[in-house]
């Protein structure tokens, strides 16, 4: 090494960091041995319990297991998961609010059923649930929203007939919209 070389070592201290990354590890050990000093690890949750499942046969999968058991996923084979998506598909169109929308959605769980028909099925059940007719499915849509907007207007239709009957002991009160000019 130069002289050159020393100085500019020395300037930006590559050769301290270089030292320090070297005994990393023994700075570690000596933050945890504090640590244990003070005591800041007593009283942890789970402290002189054995650790649940260790030394059990090892699963690769084992993080996996315990992510779907910990956010309670349900994986269901793509029979019965159609089956439940056929049974709420209804519920789940009447949330939208445009035909296009509807019947994009049809059109995506009927390509799923015929994906999983042409699947090979080992071991599970039988896909029983066959593909819905996109323009009936969407005349259903039509006809429930018509009649989810008819009940809308008879209760608004009954809350308004409802109103001057509450307002009946203010005689002359009117609405600023309905104001007279002079």
């Amino acid at each position: 090494m130069t002289d050159h070389d020393k100085q500019r070592d020395d300037r930006t201290g590559r050769s301290a960091a270089a030292a320090r990354m070297a005994h990393q590890h023994t700075w570690v050990d000596q933050q945890i041995r504090i640590a244990m000093e003070k005591g800041q690890f007593d009283d942890l949750p789970g402290a002189g319990k054995p650790i649940k499942d260790l030394g059990a046969s090892h699963d690769p999968d084992w993080w996996l297991k315990k992510l779907v058991e910990r956010e309670r996923i349900a994986v269901l084979p793509p029979s019965l998961q159609l089956r439940k998506d056929d049974a709420e598909l209804d519920d789940r169109l009447d949330e939208l609010f445009a035909e296009a929308e509807v019947r994009r959605e049809v059109e995506d769980f009927n390509a799923r059923v015929m994906r999983a028909r042409y699947s090979p099925q080992d071991g599970q059940p039988p896909l029983v649930t066959m593909p819905r007719d996109v323009d009936q499915t969407v005349a259903g849509w039509h006809r429930r929203r018509e009649v989810r907007r008819a009940a809308r207007a008879a209760a608004a239709a009954a809350a308004a007939a409802s109103e001057p009957s509450e307002q009946a002991g203010r005689p002359g009160r009117r609405r600023w919209w309905r104001r007279s000019r002079h």
